[in-house]
Formats: structure tokens, sequence, C-alpha cells
């Protein structure tokens, strides 16, 4: 497997300038030359030596090692409805294919799962509604083409899935690469600061849409998102018993662990809230405080995480004011094999870094622990749902897939700039249609290789290799 350059290839002279000499143009100059590298025309190249490429379901077998044992088959059940939700929990596949793509070797903090449905709207601590990246489990430093290849594959092969033409499809993924770069060149002419504090306003972002349909459908699922709040999602999966506050069971999707009533595993809770706490600014501590612990229950989340020890939390302020806290396990990101950045000293720790340094807000519970199980896995911390909006990208038409497309692309950039240097990177992708032509290329090929993946899984299961549950 070939392993990116762990530094951006730059110039030596260019190194050698004290950062205040190093101008716009210097840099956009730098980005130019790395098309000596990697071609522009090279990004779109995707060709495998089957030979070597691994088997993707042993692959998958292995991403699965560690997880709750009876919690894996839902995983692939769930993997298994689609390409497309193949696809979403595959991430381990598309990093191992891309390390043997060509790259340019600068690398950026990656979300390294950046797909369509790991894009949506969430409120910031001063309460704007933005448009973000919100799914951070593997994020780990990586060359930036990998996160523009996997969510312009995302789009091909999700466009497929709603039954549109190939072009439409295609279209979609170079708009996607198309705003990517207009973002970022329009990032490279900021001030410093004034880039930094640049977000994406979905409440203006749905006044762009283009028709007065897609806007209306946008607006309901806000409003549905500013509505459903701590006290209506406690209505939802909580309840009293005897007059205390308790995590409702729906198993096999929400559950109350076999050890939660032992005094072993209340201690193991007391210790991991010390130590989450501890993960939090001061200020945050202070909030934190102001609730106190009422119950926790494993609750089965999304289609890659099915399977690894997730948990929501449930606290009380004064007054009946409920907070929930969703608790996730993080393992090694799929990309660490890839690349020789070193790690984090907790896989916890790198979640929370990478989603502070790419969000243009980021939550303010968020926070990280070792711990609860003897086994001492790694967890991060979140509120379950802050205003949270997530798009149904499987009813798109192709005209809100390619509306949609534009979004995401101009957020990744926004993403990218906050580790990466935006004039190197706009230097490189230029103003012409070579990137986006390019990518969308690697995209059309990367949707026919998940097609045949994701058979290849089917037999797997159909001949009993596997075992998935559907349904669920």
């Amino acid at each position: 497997m070939k392993a990116s350059t762990t530094r951006s290839p730059l110039h030596a002279d260019y190194l050698e300038k004290p950062a205040h000499t190093r101008t716009r143009e210097d840099r956009f100059a730098l980005g130019v030359a790395m098309r000596e590298i990697c071609s522009r025309e090279a990004q779109g190249e995707y060709t495998i030596d089957w030979q070597k490429r691994p088997d993707p379901v042993e692959l998958l077998v292995k991403s699965s090692q560690g997880r709750i044992e009876n919690l894996v088959p839902i995983r692939y059940g769930r993997m298994a409805t689609s390409p497309f939700a193949f696809f979403r929990g595959a991430a381990i596949l598309m990093a191992s294919d891309l390390a043997e793509t060509p790259d340019t070797g600068y690398a950026v903090q990656s979300c390294g799962d950046s797909h369509l449905c790991n894009f949506g709207a969430f409120a910031t601590p001063e309460r704007n509604i933005v448009f973000d990246i919100n799914d951070f489990d593997e994020t780990f430093p990586a060359p930036w083409e990998w996160d523009l290849k996997r969510l312009a594959a995302s789009i091909v092969i999700a466009s497929k899935h709603n039954g549109h033409k190939a072009a439409e499809g295609a279209a979609a993924a170079s708009k996607m690469v198309e705003s990517y770069r207009a973002k970022m060149a329009e990032l490279a002419q900021m001030k410093t600061l004034a880039a930094w504090y640049d977000f994406l306003c979905f409440e203006e972002l749905i006044e762009q849409g283009y028709n007065k349909k897609y806007s209306k459908d946008r607006k309901k699922e806000l409003k549905k998102a500013v509505a459903r709040d701590s006290i209506a999602e406690f209505l939802k999966i909580g309840h009293l018993v005897d007059g205390t506050p308790t995590i409702k069971d729906k198993p096999p999707l929400i559950f109350h662990d076999e050890k939660y009533g032992s005094p072993e595993f209340q201690a193991a809770i007391k210790d991991a809230l010390e130590k989450y706490r501890d993960s939090l600014p001061a200020e945050r501590r202070v909030l934190l405080d102001r609730y106190h612990f009422v119950d926790t229950a494993v609750k089965v989340v999304g289609v890659g995480s099915v399977g690894t020890y997730c948990m929501i939390a449930l606290f009380f302020a004064e007054d009946g004011d409920p907070l929930f806290l969703q608790v996730k396990q993080a393992s090694h990101s799929v990309l660490e094999s890839c690349n020789k950045f070193p790690a984090f000293q907790t896989h916890g720790e790198r979640v929370v870094f990478g989603q502070r340094l790419m969000q243009a807000a980021s939550d303010i519970f968020l926070g990280h622990f070792v711990g609860i199980l003897e086994d001492k896995r790694h967890f991060y911390v979140r509120q379950l749902r802050d205003v949270k909006v997530k798009i149904a990208v499987e009813a798109f038409s192709p005209r809100e897939m390619l509306a949609y497309a534009q979004k995401c692309g101009w957020a990744l950039a926004r993403a990218h700039s906050r580790s990466g240097d935006a004039a190197v990177l706009a230097g490189y992708i230029g103003k012409n249609s070579a990137v986006p032509d390019a990518v969308t290329e690697f995209a059309r090929n990367y949707a026919e290789q998940n097609e045949r993946d994701y058979k290849r899984f089917l037999d797997a299961i159909d001949s009993g290799r596997i075992e998935a549950k559907s349904g669920l």
C-alpha cells in the first residue's frame, strides 16, 4: 500500500522565507508547482491490481473486530439494503483503495468519511444554524483529494440509488468539485481571521434554493429540528419509572447493559464522567455541573458505527430540565494505516481535535475519555441532538441532488482550509475544468467498483460466510 508523505511538498526556498513574507502569490505558485508531483488529470486515475487488492469482505470483517458481537449482523443488514448503504459502511475499503491512487501529498485534517449523509445542519453555541460536516469518527490527516473523491463517489452512487440518469449523477459530482474550487479560491483571497470565522448559514442556503418547493422542504426540516428540544427527546425515548426518569428499552436498538445495575458498573460510570468532565474547558465544566447523571443505555446508531459501543446518557438539571449526551466509541481511523502521521494518545481525543478543527463551530459538550469497561475502550461525547437537521438524501430529485452537492462542496472546502492553505489548494486546482473532470471520472469508476464489492458482500451473506439481520 502506497503511504502518502507526512508533510506538504513545500519547496526549500519557500520554507526558508519568514512566514510573514510568504505572499498569497508565493503560496498560489506553490500550488501550481504541485501539478508536477501529481498532474490534475491524474486525479481521475483508478486502476486496481486485483492480485494485491485485499478481499473487501475480509476488510469489513476486520473492521468489525472489537465491536459488540451480537450487533455486527445488524451492521451488515443495514449495509445490505443498497449499494449506497454499503458504501456508507465501507469507509475502510475506500481508504485502502485511495492509498493506491495518485495524490499531491499535500495533507489536511481529513474527515475520512465524507459522504453525502455526513453533512447536515446544526446549531452553534451562538445559536446560528450552520451547514457543515457532522461526523468525524474517521478524522485523521490525509491528502486533501481523498475527502473530495469519497464525497464525489457518494454523489454518483446516491444518484443511481435514487433512479437518476448516469449523466445527472456525474453532473452533481462535477458541481460539487466546482463548488469546492470556487469556495477555496474565495477563502484564498480572505484575511486569515475572516477565513477562519467563515461559516455557511443554513437559512441563507435554503433561500438560495433553485425553486420554492426545495426551499419549502428544507424550511420544514429546520422547523422540526428546532422544535425538537431536550424535553421532546425525553418524551420520545425516556419515561418515568416509579417517579425516576429512565431511558426506555427498545431492544435490540436501545437497551441497558446487562452489567448496568452492578456496583462495579456504576463505579465505572462515575469514573468515566469525571474523566469526561476533565476533558472539557474549565468554563464548560461549570455548565455540566448544573446537571446530575440519571441513566445511560446502549443505542445502535448509523450504518458504519453499528456494533461499536455507543450509548446515550440522560442528565437532569433543576425543574425537570433534561439533557441527552451521546457517548460513542472511537476506534482506529480507517486512514491511520494509510499515512505516517503520529496518532493521538486516545482515539476520542483524535475525534474531538478533528471536529473542533474542521467545523465552523462545535458542540459545547464535546469531550472524550477512556474507561467504563474493563478493556478500556476510547470514547468521545457530544449532545445527542442540538437542532440537528439530517437531510433526506435518498429522496432527492436530480435538481435537489445538484443543489445539495454544491453546498457540500462549499462546506468541505471551508473545513479543509482550516488546516490547509487555501491559496496553495486554489493554485493547484486552478480555474479550468481539469480537476472537476478528473474527480468526476474517478467517482464514476469507483461507483462501479462499489457495485462489484457490494455484490461480493451479498454473496458472502448468502453463502453464510457472514450473518446479516435486516429490518432493524
